[in-house]
């Protein structure tokens, strides 16, 4: 027999190794004294009255793991006796599951979540079969990584699968806590770093899921750094903010960063051809025959509404998704028209009034912001004037501050084009002025005409050049900076005169003056076609 000793994290007593887990189970759930319990009373009994009785705990509004704990339990005592038949068990589940989510509709988008990496639709970039973490995965070993991406681009649906992971493949090895920054606080982190540090003790990993981690300040994502480090914790963040900006450093060092793109159109219509079979509709083309089928489906759904559904979300399947089921609610019948009429066709006719493409990814303070100005500027200094219009399209519907573009456009005027076209500047000015006057919807056609007029103009980059040649000459003098020659100074004073101060000094031109306008070291430089040997 084994004498060894375990103390309970809980209770702090010391129980004997081969029923520490059943008075580590009955001192969290149960609240009773380890004075009290017997090893015997929990252990002798059968598992249908063990799931009963647990089932039968009510769930304390303050504990706010005890929900995820106790569906752990109820699953656990579940599955520890096969005599309970297993289709009974899983609908025990759902229903225990329902009951602790409060929420019996679940969104079409939460619905479709993979739960296997079969079932992950896009992101071959790093989920292919020769990729990194694809290879971890498939070895159920969870790295600590960073999720930046758009919004619907799988970056939860990944951490949703790695759940499934930790609770169906990891023999009870792993376990997973999903928090939310927009929700949680440190307090939640602290308390979840608590229960994973005693669960090392049973030799069980916990990997933390923490959603918008970029709404975390930098301050508060050092909670993170000694967990990572210790490996009390696997973190697993979501963002989707630039993490060189949003995250800590330091985090940043101890983490992966996995870039998530877009989803294109032929994952976006794969995604929503599973979504209707789900629900039980087809997908069916004008000129195809309809198959024959021996279950009658709820509705059908032609190829060119899913195809229009795929192009109008800017590559978010969430937005997808909800146009989905939102065009289904509208049109598809109740159980008694359905009964009399059977299914209904739905055509890209019938939703495109309902659906409308209002949906555009641009975060006017993100990457979105400075990206699209970026490439604004560049196609105008490329004089590609029909680059230059759409990218300024691009800036106007997503909502971009029209002046903020004009000063930029006035920015341009002096960079790009300067002298070789000097009234390009004073269009920029007056169209920046106008967008004050006018404001947005009526400025656009000034932001237009500005653009368009930069893009057409000459291009010089003389004046950008020869002031950062100025700039550079400045910067990298050896040595303290020189004086200002005596002839160039003013001397209001009989001092100031007698001491040499503008002697010597007229007003002609450089080459008729006999002065020279540059400290002494530099009176040979030209900023104008600068090279190094000026400055040796």
């Amino acid at each position: 027999m084994n004498n060894n000793k375990v103390s309970c994290p809980v209770c702090s007593e010391e129980f004997s190794s081969t029923i520490i887990e059943n008075h580590v189970t009955k001192c969290l759930f149960l609240n009773e004294s380890a004075s009290k319990e017997s090893s015997s009373s929990f252990k002798n009994e059968s598992p249908a009255r063990k799931y009963i009785k647990l089932s039968s705990i009510k769930t304390k509004k303050t504990d706010l793991g005890f929900t995820r704990k106790r569906r752990d339990v109820i699953e656990s005592a579940i599955n520890a006796d096969d005599q309970i038949p297993k289709t009974l068990c899983q609908n025990n589940i759902d229903k225990e599951n329902k009951k602790l989510s409060g929420n019996y509709h679940v969104p079409l988008a939460e619905h479709m979540r993979p739960t296997t990496l079969s079932g992950y639709v896009g992101q071959s970039h790093i989920l292919g079969p020769s990729t990194v973490l694809y290879q971890l995965l498939n070895k159920f070993e969870v790295p600590n990584i960073i999720l930046w991406g758009p919004p619907g681009c799988g970056k939860t649906s990944l951490a949703n699968v790695i759940a499934h992971m930790c609770k169906n493949k990891s023999n009870g090895k792993m376990r997973y806590v999903k928090l939310s920054a927009a929700m949680a606080g440190v307090n939640e982190v602290k308390e979840a770093a608590t229960i994973a540090s005693n669960e090392l003790k049973f030799n069980r990993r916990t990997v933390i899921f923490m959603d918008e981690i970029h709404r975390f300040n930098k301050t508060q994502q050092d909670v993170f750094l000694p967990l990572v480090e210790s490996g009390t914790i696997t973190l697993i963040g979501a963002t989707t903010e630039n993490p060189s900006f949003s995250l800590n450093s330091a985090l940043l060092s101890r983490c992966r960063v996995i870039v998530l793109e877009k989803l294109n159109i032929p994952n976006l219509v794969s995604i929503l051809n599973r979504a209707v079979s789900s629900l039980e509709g087809i997908v069916h083309s004008s000129n195809e025959k309809l198959k024959d089928t021996e279950q009658v489906p709820k509705f059908i759904i032609d190829k060119p509404t899913i195809e229009w559904l795929a192009g109008t979300c800017d590559g978010d399947a969430r937005i997808a998704l909800g146009g989905l089921e939102l065009a289904l609610q509208c049109k598809i019948p109740n159980d008694e028209e359905f009964l009399q009429n059977g299914p209904i066709t739905i055509t890209l006719d019938d939703i495109k009034e309902s659906l409308k493409k209002t949906h555009m990814l641009y975060d006017k303070k993100g990457d979105q912001h400075y990206d699209t100005i970026s490439a604004l500027h560049k196609s105008v200094r490329a004089s590609d004037e029909n680059a230059s219009l759409y990218w300024l399209t691009r800036m106007i519907l997503g909502g971009e501050d029209p002046v903020y573009i004009a000063r930029r456009l006035v920015r341009m005027a002096c960079e790009d084009i300067g002298l070789e076209d000097p009234k390009a500047l004073g269009i920029a000015i007056h169209t920046m002025h106008g967008c004050k006057m006018v404001g947005m919807p009526e400025c656009d056609v000034l932001l237009a005409q500005c653009t368009t007029y930069l893009a057409r103009a000459p291009k010089s980059r003389l004046m950008e050049d020869a002031l950062r040649a100025a700039q550079r000459v400045v910067a990298e003098y050896k040595g303290p900076q020189p004086e200002v020659p005596l002839h160039l100074r003013n001397a209001p004073t009989k001092l100031m005169k007698n001491l040499g101060y503008s002697k010597g000094y007229n007003m002609k031109q450089k080459d008729e003056s006999g002065l020279h306008y540059l400290p002494e070291g530099l009176k040979n430089i030209n900023f104008f076609n600068y090279h190094e040997s000026y400055m040796t």
